[in-house]
């Protein structure tokens, strides 16, 4: 079979699966909707969890991204994984105690105002919207290449597909196609790099594989630094961010992590605390799988790239290269005229412009692996993509009819009434972030990371001191995330869009890109919400009550009394 009759045929089963599994645990009320009726095991919530959190940039642009940026791309690495650590042990639990179905709804009642409850929305909205563009990107990616049409053309395929699976299952359908889409995405990602690994090490496992030597006996990553400095490019294993900027990003991509409400409100999707902290478990083991393999595939990639493209006749090079050209991903300008592909970090002469998000999709190709192969990773990279944006997707509905309709609008609503509600809201937040996929404001991994600096800088203090600090009011609360929220948005669209007079990267802040400008944003958050809360009245006794009890394990009161 031809690479594309593989490709139809794999990602048509994986898509029958995923539409055939909605339509078996469609939701019927409105807490299957939203929790999936907070029935599922910890260790079903542990793969869905998982896929949920393993989006678009994890799959495709994360280990694209490392393998252009390197040392420096570990950043991604250690904020997204540091970040699962924190949500699962320092939030999740309390969260889950709390018992509510989604943040906005824990912030609305933590802080007892209705003005909290507006401003939480707001930034879930904005949140989710930046986070789904990047995956309605991904989406559009995957589907250019492999069914052949246009990047507008994917995003629009993409988002019929969602729509169709989150909308008439809500979180319980999207609960168990979430575990089947990371079942298709690990196997996606593993089988491609365990062949490479072998092909080019002879060691079965990736993450062994490309810190040994290769077939030539010299070590991998000492032969990737060597082309990269014969090509003019800084060493791979080398940084070029400044140690500052390096650390805002990985506190902003950490801190974040246990801000996104697409993530939280998994926790809630269990029966009992104990499952929400097992289920916690489960997922970062599953996480780690694909994380520790994203950098060996990034050496590969990057490796294969460089040797089969550098300084090689353009009509001879292999058919991979012109399918890739036929999507504008991967472009060869000869400003020479002499035939040959230079591939330098010398911007005027170089003569190749390489997406960072086709090195995950184009990997299998350059390594001339089997067909099948290219097939499974079509379908795992759309696995991957459509589980976050489904999430998203539940989050942007639910904060609008549970969190503004329910709570706020009109509390008389019915249960039919909601669940209506929430699949239009579904059906609204679909097209608009199909139009955030035709229109991003970068890369896939790049987008993602503003998202995770949104959640910094508004969420994160608010959820922290929620639980940890009783005297926290919703004065402070609420000024906190509305300075926070504001002066991000502000920083990413100036340095992102070019709005307010644009910026260039001298005129950042104090060095600090804005992907890890979220951190910066979340400690003006905190000294804004502990300044008001200190000069404004303490919140009501029964809200420092049940500070108070979320923090106790459940059933340490009835073993005191033994």
């Amino acid at each position: 079979m031809s690479a594309q009759e593989w490709i139809w045929l794999l990602v048509g089963l994986t898509f029958a699966l995923y539409i055939g599994i909605a339509i078996w645990t469609r939701a019927g009320s409105t807490k299957e909707f939203y929790v999936a009726g907070g029935g599922v095991s910890p260790l079903a919530n542990g793969l869905a969890t998982a896929a949920d959190w393993m989006s678009a940039a994890s799959f495709i642009s994360m280990a694209g991204l490392i393998s252009f940026s390197g040392y420096d791309g570990s950043v991604y690495l250690m904020g997204w994984t540091g970040g699962y650590v924190l949500l699962a042990l320092l939030l999740a639990p309390y969260l889950r105690k709390f018992g509510k179905f989604t943040v906005p709804d824990f912030i609305g009642d933590r802080y007892y105002s209705n003005t909290a409850r507006t401003v939480a929305v707001f930034c879930a909205l904005i949140i989710s919207f930046t986070y789904i563009a990047g995956q309605m990107r991904g989406v559009g990616l995957v589907f250019s290449r492999y069914l052949e049409v246009d990047i507008n053309t994917g995003v629009v395929i993409g988002m019929i597909i969602v729509l169709f699976y989150a909308v008439l299952g809500g979180m319980k359908g999207i609960t168990y196609t979430q575990v089947a889409q990371y079942c298709v995405l690990i196997f996606a990602f593993m089988v491609p790099a365990i062949f490479i690994s072998f092909q080019m090490t002879g060691n079965l496992l990736p993450q062994l594989g490309f810190g040994s030597t290769g077939v030539d006996g010299v070590y991998l990553l000492d032969k990737l630094d060597g082309l990269h400095r014969e090509l003019g490019f800084h060493e791979y294993t080398s940084g070029s961010k400044s140690v500052v900027d390096v650390f805002f990003i990985t506190a902003a991509l950490m801190v974040g992590t246990a801000g996104l409400p697409h993530v939280i409100v998994r926790f809630f999707t269990v029966n009992k605390v104990s499952d929400a902290r097992k289920s916690a478990g489960w997922a970062l083991l599953f996480i780690a799988i694909l994380y520790t393999t994203a950098p060996a595939i990034a050496v590969f990639a990057r490796t294969n790239l460089i040797e089969t493209v550098s300084n090689q006749k353009y009509e001879e090079l292999p058919d991979w290269f012109h399918t890739w050209e036929s999507t504008g991903l991967l472009q060869f300008e000869d400003k020479n005229a002499d035939g040959l592909i230079q591939y330098v970090a010398d911007a005027a002469v170089n003569e190749l412009q390489v997406d960072k998000d086709i090195m995950v999709l184009a990997n299998p190709e350059i390594a001339n692996l089997p067909n099948w192969v290219i097939g499974l990773i079509a379908a795992g990279a759309l696995a991957a993509a459509l589980s976050t944006a489904a999430g998203l997707l539940l989050v942007i509905s639910a904060s609008v009819s549970h969190d503004l309709i329910k709570k706020m609008i009109r509390p008389s609503i019915s249960e039919k009434g909601e669940l209506i509600a929430a699949r239009l809201s579904a059906l609204a937040a679909v097209m608009l972030a199909g139009y955030f996929g035709i229109h991003p404001p970068g890369f896939v991994a790049a987008t993602v990371a503003l998202a995770f600096g949104l959640a910094a800088a508004s969420f994160f203090p608010a959820i922290v001191l929620g639980i940890f600090y009783k005297r926290m009011n919703k004065e402070g609360a609420v000024a906190g995330m509305v300075v926070g929220v504001l002066l991000m948005l502000y920083y990413m669209t100036r340095f992102k869009f070019g709005w307010f007079g644009g910026g260039t990267q001298a005129n950042w802040w104090f060095g600090i890109s804005p992907e890890g400008f979220g951190t910066y944003a979340m400690v003006i958050n905190f000294a804004v919400s502990l300044g008001v809360s200190k000069f404004t009245p303490a919140p009501p006794k029964e809200v420092q009550e049940i500070v108070e009890n979320i923090r106790i394990p459940s059933g340490a009161g009835a073993a005191q009394d033994h």
